[in-house]
């Protein structure tokens, strides 16, 4: 059964406030282009086409028309209604129709990933079928994250939320491959003390049978969460600085659809002209002339 991707874009973005009172996080501009596009490039990368877009029922409107159905990336979207933002594990039961017994990647609609290697590491956690795989990233504030502890042996052995006291500096990031149990796994989970539906809780599920697999991103990866103000901007320098040494796009939706043959050369002429105005649309222009070569 073919993977299915799931974006969480919903939430409050109360952290962002006042910047968030009009418009939902995923939908600020990461440097050259919404911050929604980069989730949707990694699950893209993982080989995925078929994608649930939770959004709050105020917010969804807008994606609609930012990301229409999906067909210009040779993607298709499912709409869904996040009512309140009741924890993480949440989505997988908003999901469970969408998913339908199929094995899923979740991302966070306001993380980034970036790095090389990248497509390599989504295809290995998407090969497999039973249980989940997530990944470990070392920080410097562990503190503000679900954080994993090791064994004397280096085997994962506990998945702590935001500790006071982190016993590694492997933060869990936004990006949790899963099979298809995990809807059913899901509503098992109970509430935290903060009222939420906690993703370590369905984590500490799969670590509990041995059907977790950790795999740390190493230096050469990029992982940014543009939860505050200052991570936003780091995260709009950090393309700006990569796109103009490189000469490369981060997060191009087109680029990778014409990669991965879901698109042809006359929609991604379309896109590019769309963009004429625009250093996007002369990347894209770019990416038809290198494929006449």
């Amino acid at each position: 059964m073919n993977r299915k991707g799931i974006i969480l874009a919903g939430g409050s973005g109360t952290r962002l406030f006042p910047v968030t009172m009009g418009i939902s996080k995923q939908l600020l501009p990461i440097f050259d282009k919404p911050m929604i596009f980069y989730p949707i490039s990694v699950l893209m990368l993982a080989g995925i086409r078929e994608i649930a877009v939770i959004t709050t029922a105020d917010d969804q409107a807008q994606f609609q028309r930012l990301l229409g159905g999906g067909e210009q990336w040779g993607l298709s979207f499912t709409w869904i209604v996040q009512q309140s933002p009741d924890g993480l594990a949440q989505a997988y039961i908003l999901a469970e129709g969408f998913l339908a017994g199929a094995p899923s990647a979740m991302v966070l609609g306001d993380n980034i990933f970036y790095g090389h290697g990248l497509p390599e590491m989504l295809a290995r956690a998407g090969e497999k079928i039973d249980g989940g795989t997530v990944f470990g990233y070392h920080v410097a504030d562990p503190e503000r994250y679900g954080v994993f502890a090791y064994d004397a042996a280096g085997r994962v052995s506990a998945i702590v939320e935001k500790p006071k006291k982190p016993p590694s500096s492997y933060a869990v990031t936004g990006l949790y491959f899963l099979d298809g149990c995990a809807p059913a796994r899901a509503h098992r989970v109970t509430p935290s003390a903060r009222g939420e539906l906690e993703i370590v809780s369905l984590l500490e599920m799969y670590l509990a049978e041995g059907q977790l697999e950790v795999e740390r991103m190493g230096r050469g990866f990029a992982w940014l969460d543009t939860g505050t103000h200052e991570s936003l901007l780091d995260a709009g320098n950090f393309v700006r600085t990569l796109q103009n040494r490189q000469g490369m796009q981060a997060g191009c939706l087109e680029e990778i659809a014409f990669q991965q043959g879901w698109i042809d050369r006359a929609m991604l002429a379309v896109r590019a002209e769309l963009f004429s105005k625009n250093n996007y649309g002369r990347y894209l222009l770019a990416v038809l002339e290198r494929a006449d070569q």
